[in-house]
Order: C-alpha cells, then sequence, then structure tokens
C-alpha cells in the first residue's frame, strides 16, 4: 500500500474496541488486545454479509467462511483475513513478532467485540447521519491530500476498496464511538479530592519532572593544600561580594570561572530536576529566582549559583500538574470501566468460535 493510503488503511481496519479521540492519553501504551472469548453453545446463523470487503488473493468461497458468530451475527473468514492483511501493510519493514494463527486469535477477538459494540448501538437506538459519515470522509481526504472526491476514490479503487465499503466501516466506527462515549466515557469523573490524594502521594515523581534554569562560577584550587583551598576560598568569597555590589554574574563568571560554561557567562542552561548531583542541585534549587548562593565547596573547588528560574507545584505549576493527573486519573478509571463494560455485554452474548 502506499504511504498516503495509510491513513485509509486504519480506517478500515478498526475493529473492537478502539478508543475514541477525546480520551486523553498521557504516554502510556494501549492495552493488549484482549484473548478470544470461550466457546457457548451452538445456534442457528445467518449469511454473512456479501457486502464486506475480502483480500483479492484469496479463494471468495475459503474467505465466505463463517468462523464465528456473535448473537446470530456472522464473522467470516474472509474478514478477519482482510484485518491481517491491512494490518501487515500498515507495519511493512517492521518485523511482526506474531505467528499468523496468533494474529487470527487476535483480530478474531478485535472483530467480535467490534460486533458486540454495534450490538450494543444498534439497541441503543444510535444513528449516525450521513452528514456525519460526509464529514468524516472529509477528514480522511484532508489527511490524505486529495483535492478532489474523484481523485480520492481512484486512489481507493487502485487498492481494491470500494467508497461504499468505507463509507459503511467509517459509519460503524462512528456508532461504536457514540455508544462507548454513552455506556463508559460520560459515566466516569475526577473529583477535586481525588486529584489532591495523588498530588500529594506522587509529589516527588511530578516535582522530578519540573525544569530550572541556573548560571555558575567555579573557583578552582591551584593545588591540592589546605593552603591552596584556602586562597581559592578567599577568591570565591571576594566574587560572592563584587555579585552583592550589584556586579554582573555573567561577566564574573567570564573572567573567575574555571566551569566550561565560564564562556557562556556561567549559563548551565535548561534543568530538569536529577540532571545534577543530587548535593549541587540541592544549593541551587534552595535558592529563589535572582538570589546567589554563598559559596559551597565541592571535590572540584569553590562553586556559586544563582538561580534564574524554577518550575514548582505552585501556581502555573500547580495548574499544569493538576491537568497532569486529571487525565491520568480519567485513564485509569476509564480503562477500568471499558473493561468492566466489556466484560458485561460478553457474558450476556452467546458467542460461537468455529476455528
Amino acid at each position: 500500500m502506499i504511504p498516503a493510503l495509510r491513513v485509509v488503511a486504519l480506517a478500515l481496519v478498526l475493529g473492537g474496541c478502539a478508543i475514541p479521540s477525546w480520551v486523553p492519553w498521557l504516554g502510556k501504551a494501549r492495552r493488549e488486545e484482549p484473548p478470544p472469548v470461550a466457546l457457548s453453545p451452538q445456534r442457528e446463523t445467518r449469511p454473512a454479509d456479501a457486502a464486506r470487503a475480502k483480500p483479492a488473493p484469496v479463494d471468495e468461497h475459503v474467505t465466505d467462511r463463517v468462523i464465528a458468530i456473535v448473537n446470530n451475527d456472522a464473522i467470516t473468514l474472509g474478514e478477519v483475513l482482510e484485518s491481517i492483511v491491512m494490518f501487515k501493510q500498515e507495519n511493512r519493514g517492521q518485523s511482526v513478532r506474531e505467528t499468523d494463527d496468533e494474529l487470527m486469535q487476535r483480530f478474531l477477538a478485535r472483530l467480535i467485540d467490534s460486533r458486540l459494540q454495534l450490538q450494543e448501538a444498534e439497541r441503543e437506538k444510535i444513528v449516525v447521519e450521513d452528514a456525519e459519515v460526509e464529514e468524516e470522509l472529509a477528514a480522511r481526504m484532508k489527511k490524505l491530500r486529495t483535492e478532489t472526491r474523484e481523485e480520492f476514490e481512484a486512489m481507493l479503487k487502485r487498492e481494491g476498496i470500494g467508497m461504499d465499503v468505507l463509507k459503511r466501516r467509517l459509519r460503524d466506527e462512528l456508532r461504536k464511538q457514540k455508544v462507548v462515549r454513552r455506556k463508559v466515557q460520560l459515566r466516569v469523573s475526577v473529583t477535586d479530592e481525588e486529584i489532591d490524594r495523588y498530588l500529594e502521594a506522587n509529589r516527588q515523581k511530578l516535582e522530578t519532572g519540573l525544569g530550572y534554569h541556573a548560571r555558575h562560577i567555579l573557583i578552582v584550587p591551584e593545588g591540592a593544600s589546605d593552603a591552596a583551598w584556602d586562597a581559592a576560598h578567599a577568591r570565591a568569597l571576594e566574587v560572592h561580594a563584587e555579585l552583592g555590589r550589584g556586579e554582573d554574574f555573567a561577566e564574573l563568571a567570564r573572567k573567575h570561572s574555571r566551569d566550561a560554561s565560564a564562556k557562556d557567562g556561567g549559563d548551565l542552561g535548561a534543568l530538569h530536576r536529577g540532571e545534577l548531583a543530587q548535593d549541587i542541585e540541592s544549593q541551587i534549587l534552595a535558592l529563589q529566582p535572582g538570589d546567589v548562593s554563598l559559596p559551597y565547596r565541592s571535590r572540584l573547588g569553590y562553586h556559586i549559583f544563582r538561580l534564574e528560574s524554577k518550575e514548582s507545584l505552585e501556581g502555573e505549576g500547580a495548574a499544569r500538574a493538576r491537568d497532569q493527573i486529571r487525565g491520568i486519573l480519567f485513564r485509569e478509571k476509564y480503562e477500568a470501566r471499558l473493561d468492566a463494560w466489556l466484560r458485561e455485554i460478553k457474558q450476556r452474548a452467546i458467542i460461537e468460535v468455529r476455528l
């Protein structure tokens, strides 16, 4: 498949419980697909939907074989193979560790989930208007940078995808998004009290990601003797006194500092907590923005620090942290409720797998 069509391919392979775009994500990978459901007693099936697309290389008589029934709704081998082919095209050039049998199990489970959600949408009388499908279709065309409908249809045709198939898939995805929103997302909330508890329990971890900006002057002793260290301390106190009289920190750093940052006026740049040695960092973060530290001795010499700025879990920093926490807690609750809802609709379903 040409690279531009990957967005379309993704739209076509969507099945199972894809989380809608309105759910906040904060870096956590999507959970693994659920394992295939247990076999249930066989019940009467109906013919598979003839309009479902099948991969061209496979015999149609084979792909028409029903391999699962979900509440009397058939899933054919062709549907599963189509999803696997699309998945492999999406991941072309990447190593796929799963065997064909494992892929078959995973994508069958995904299609079963998808069919159950569509059936729930039917029970809830959820409707997707033609205008909504056209809007989603227009978004796909925009992503592919196709200027006309004819150009888009020709692109689909080259890949063996009919416009009616694409529209049906988009309609199904919109119906699933709506039913998941109604049954899951609208029933999840995060309170301020929950955010407060998370903030206090994880304050140290949250502070680790905060940044700060500092400058530095390093006075190095001319030798290892006590006298050399005493002389270095005296020079550091002189520099500190000059800073107290209003001298420019950057100029004094260029003149006196033996650190690599001297040429940049002692500028250490943007730092995150944990980047520097703990003793050095504690000296810097003990300051308020604009403050200069007293000379501090390390194994290298005497350091003088100036804190330019630092982020904190107060003010704007607190607001950002709370937004992040709200997203984390929402996702945890969303995932738990989504899993519970899927288990619930599976428990009351009759599912037969014929693999």
